[in-house]
């Protein structure tokens, strides 16, 4: 005979995780002087993977201080988002590239 508690913890390692328990990679490609779109759909534990395309070195740093990734030409670098809220991020060499992270739980 077995428990129910083990029973329902059995039951439990079948059921489909939470939306958050699996993270997801979503790139962000940087050439010509731009940062590409921003994907939609970021929640907290997702990874940003920055991929630079371009002959210039760039960064991708938070305003926040989150996350201040060097990126050469050809290079690419990652972040774990690790809070809800707006992430305004841009390019420390080139103040004109910008972007924004809206990241959810």
């Amino acid at each position: 005979m077995v428990a129910s508690g083990a029973l329902s913890l059995g039951l439990l390692a079948f059921m489909p995780l939470p939306r958050g328990a699996e993270p997801q990679v979503y790139v962000i490609e940087i050439d010509k002087l731009a940062f590409g779109p921003a994907p939609a759909g970021l929640h907290v534990n997702d990874i940003v993977e920055w991929r630079n395309s371009d002959i210039f070195r760039h960064t991708a740093t938070a305003s926040d201080g989150s996350f201040d990734i060097d990126l050469p030409p050809s290079a690419k670098g990652q972040t774990v988002l690790r809070q809800p809220g707006v992430i305004d991020y841009a390019c420390r060499f080139h103040p004109g590239m910008k972007g924004r992270l809206e990241v959810v739980p």
